[in-house]
């Protein structure tokens, strides 16, 4: 994020009115989401998970496959032979060490929640096959292995190719867990399927946008405001390729709690449809 796309508080421009408490004790978690898609009948489907009832942050929520950075995405300079991160500048800023810790999350984050395996070896052109990978996959998972020692270990490489930038959220001011999260599109690669594969989730299924948006006015299910914008966005495409190849604005959106309201409620550009559509009326923000 450069400094010209913000006041000098660090917000968009789109809240002017908006001021930052002089003190704000919870840290900002860099983050990364990925929201994977397939083709069907109705629509781009996204690839969803319900968050497990059982979480601290997000409980019950349907979101998409994501988490923070982890220390272990920071992989050394090899890995990233050949990788422009020119393309990603508008999106992940301009510091290339965190681009990289951030394009390493989403493709870790997919791995450890879906099975999905964006890489591949790094003298070959074929993506890896996950099937290989489950033990690894879920010592990932649980902080036994680290993803640079996976990687090394089978002669991997991110690709990074496959990911588009789609938004970038911030958690408002004020909440106790805060992140700074990144949303990616990419194809489902031919050849894998997702499947629940880790314990933060209930439960796993495909959504396109039109269906998504219905379940959650009729309260069939639970989007935060991060996840039901990134539905309102898919549903303007037919295929595929056509949220692939889109230019999406990546400006970061910063919503901002309204103080007192009961229940909960956040000011963002498009909080007049969410909740016009929510039967919730409450909210948080996730970095699904």
């Amino acid at each position: 994020m450069s400094t010209s796309e913000t006041n000098p508080d660090g917000v968009p421009p789109s809240y002017p009115e908006y001021r930052a408490p002089a003190a704000d004790p919870a840290p900002v978690r860099d983050a990364a989401t990925v929201v994977l898609l397939r083709d069907a009948d109705e629509g781009p489907e996204a690839f969803t998970l319900t968050r497990a009832t059982s979480m601290a942050f997000s409980a019950g929520a349907t979101v998409f496959p994501g988490g923070r950075v982890d220390p272990g995405d920071d992989l050394p300079e090899q890995f990233w032979a050949g990788t422009d991160l020119d393309s990603w500048v508008p999106m992940l800023g301009p510091d290339p060490a965190l681009a990289r810790q951030l394009l390493a999350a989403a493709i870790r984050e997919t791995f450890e929640e879906c099975g999905v395996l964006l890489a591949r070896p790094s003298c070959g052109r074929t993506l890896a096959d996950p099937r290989d990978f489950e033990e690894e996959r879920a010592r990932l998972e649980s902080r036994e292995l680290s993803f640079a020692e996976f990687l090394a270990a089978h002669r991997l490489v991110p690709d990074v190719g496959l990911l588009r930038p789609l938004s970038r959220w911030i958690t408002p001011v004020g909440e106790p867990r805060r992140y700074d999260t990144r949303f990616f599109l990419a194809a489902l690669p031919q050849g894998q399927e997702p499947r629940q594969a880790s314990g933060e989730a209930s439960a796993v299924q495909w959504l396109d946008a039109a269906t998504a948006l219905e379940w959650f006015r009729d309260g069939s299910t639970f989007l935060m405001p991060p996840t039901w914008s990134q539905f309102h966005y898919l549903r303007g495409f037919d295929t595929v390729a056509e949220a692939l190849n889109a230019s999406p604005d990546c400006s970061p959106v910063l919503p901002e709690i309204v103080p007192d309201a009961q229940p909960l409620r956040v000011r963002f550009a498009l909080e007049g449809g969410y909740y016009a559509d929510s039967p919730h009326h409450t909210t948080a923000s996730d970095p699904g």
